[in-house]
């Protein structure tokens, strides 16, 4: 899929992927979950707001905020080539259907959101294929400006968290395993691990 993403080459020229192209190489058993078509008109949008012509040849141009877990990154991920492993993708959990992208050439950012007219629209029919169909159909065929709102915004990155960034890495002080990208606290007066420092998402077990 990495080899299909930004332009096709034909005759010299650059001819731009269409959005359907982009939910054809999508699909799963036949079709495309209406979130990744609603995520691939998203970044598609992003791209050319920023004036980015060709994300196979700008691969570390682009940084992308994602506010949701769900379709969204995976959406933007066949679009642009955005990832965790190169720190292109930055997850920030709102709950929300959007994302910030970040061109890091220029340092202009823009915000996009999804409206909630459609989904409100598909709500109301009684059945869940329905629903998704409805869906389906509406976020490939409505204009940009009745699924989105657009808004020109400022990020600000750390050194650590550009792509590429290395930083010496660190032991905690409590457990003794070692931290990278900066990523350490210092709690009550020791270099930490944010599991240690208080921050934890998991509980050890005692054997």
């Amino acid at each position: 899929m990495g080899s299909n993403r930004g332009s096709l080459q034909g005759d010299g020229a650059e001819i731009m992927r269409t959005p359907d192209q982009f939910i054809a190489d999508a699909a799963k058993d036949g079709e495309t979950r209406s979130g990744i078509i609603l995520g691939i008109r998203m970044a598609l949008r992003a791209l050319k707001e920023l004036g980015i012509e060709d994300m196979s040849q700008e691969r570390r141009r682009l940084a992308v905020f994602v506010e949701i877990d769900r379709c969204l990154p995976d959406a933007i991920q066949i679009v642009t080539g955005c990832r965790l492993g190169n720190r292109t993708l930055k997850f920030r959990d709102f709950g929300k259907m959007a994302a910030t992208f970040v061109d890091l050439r220029t340092n202009r950012a823009m915000r996009i959101a999804a409206l909630d007219g459609v989904r409100q629209k598909a709500a109301a029919l009684p059945s869940e294929k329905q629903k998704e169909d409805t869906l389906r159909h509406e976020y490939r065929m409505r204009p940009d400006e009745e699924l989105f709102q657009c808004d020109w915004v400022r990020v600000t990155l750390s050194p650590e968290e550009l792509p590429g960034a290395r930083r010496d890495r660190v032991p905690c002080a409590e457990c003794g395993e070692w931290i990278g990208l900066g990523r350490q606290v210092v709690h009550a007066g020791k270099t930490m691990c944010r599991y240690c420092a208080g921050e934890a998402y998991y509980t050890r077990l005692t054997p």
